[in-house]
């Protein structure tokens, strides 16, 4: 479905100025911008996929992954085709990077906001989540969608790979709730040629949510030979720390896929060298994920017992109670 869009203004000449993510695309008229969702048509700008969702599913959060935010609840999960990065890695790259601008020759389904919460509450879920995509590319369905999920009781969360505005959190903030934000690295010539963009808006998304009191958990995917060095890691580790050490870090496995299937998956051991890089930096809840059995439980970081046990994307063991660990009456971090 096709609707004007949030967060542009007219400039001369009928171009348009897109501020919802970081690239800020000026488009001429009958152009799209890099997401390759939003057009201009005659000055006025407008996205091509409000309604149109190309996956909804129903997942457990901890595969969002989220382990501080409602942990043992399943969230629907929704996304359209479209994303502002052209990472070579990315693991849903036959929707990601897929745009408006031809034919895909992919099939979504019209599932609009107020059907998205039905289909929530239908299943059970507490949450909707707008990910496996970009979400910030088809904001204004995530935005109506969220307002509607507010009203029933419905938390909101996006994955995302943090290259909003500030203008896009602060419009969205009263009905945001969780964010999982992709760090993929601490290198701005790493985002610059691998992903086609810039890592200092990640950062400052990162700090404000913090600010703003969205609740945000980060992922790193720790591709061998690309991002996986020692002084890397710890510089990422160090930015989570000092913007608050009670931030969990996932680290991610990758696994060869897209445009990167001439290497191998991320060795055991170097995931283990990030953890222990995490620690050493003072982060309090760190995880290793694409990996069964490995790094994946909650512990106080006071007492070290588990107090929420996970296999896999479920969680059982829940000694969490008024967020404090049942066994010292230690804070743990996070909305349970």
């Amino acid at each position: 479905m096709i609707k004007e869009a949030k967060l542009y203004r007219p400039l001369q000449g009928n171009k348009v100025s897109c501020f919802l993510c970081n690239h800020r695309c000026e488009i001429v008229d009958s152009k799209f911008g890099i997401c390759g969702v939003r057009q201009n048509k005659k000055g006025k700008l407008y996205t091509h996929v409000f309604g149109e969702a190309i996956a909804a599913h129903i997942d457990p959060i901890e595969k969002k992954p989220l382990y501080h935010f409602l942990p043992g609840t399943t969230s629907f999960s929704i996304a359209t085709i479209g994303c502002n990065f052209r990472c070579p890695f990315c693991q849903n790259w036959q929707i990601s990077q897929a745009s408006k601008r031809k034919e895909t020759g992919l099939s979504d389904q019209k599932l609009l906001p107020q059907e998205v919460v039905d289909r929530a509450k239908n299943h059970g879920c507490q949450s909707i989540s707008y990910t496996y995509t970009e979400p910030t590319i088809f904001f204004e369905y995530a935005y109506e969608t969220a307002k509607l999920a507010a009203k029933e009781g419905l938390a909101n969360i996006f994955v995302t790979n943090g290259y909003m505005t500030a203008e896009a959190l602060e419009t969205i903030k009263p009905y945001l709730n969780a964010c999982n934000v992709d760090l993929k690295s601490f290198r701005e010539k790493f985002y610059k040629e691998i992903c086609q963009g810039r890592l200092q808006p990640v950062l400052d998304s990162i700090r404000l949510m913090k600010k703003l009191n969205i609740w945000v958990e980060v992922t790193t995917l720790v591709v061998p030979g690309v991002n996986d060095g020692e002084e890397e890691l710890r510089n990422i580790a160090r930015f989570i720390a000092e913007t608050d050490p009670n931030i969990p870090w996932h680290i991610s496995r990758f696994h060869p896929n897209y445009e990167y299937t001439n290497t191998y998956s991320t060795p055991i051991e170097t995931l283990r060298m990030a953890l222990s890089i995490g620690e050493k930096e003072g982060l309090r809840y760190i995880y290793i994920g694409n990996v069964m059995g490995e790094s994946e439980n909650t512990l106080c970081p006071s007492c070290g017992k588990t107090v929420i046990q996970r296999h896999g994307f479920h969680s059982s063991a829940n000694k969490v109670k008024d967020s404090k660990c049942s066994f010292c009456g230690n804070p743990i971090s996070g909305i349970f």
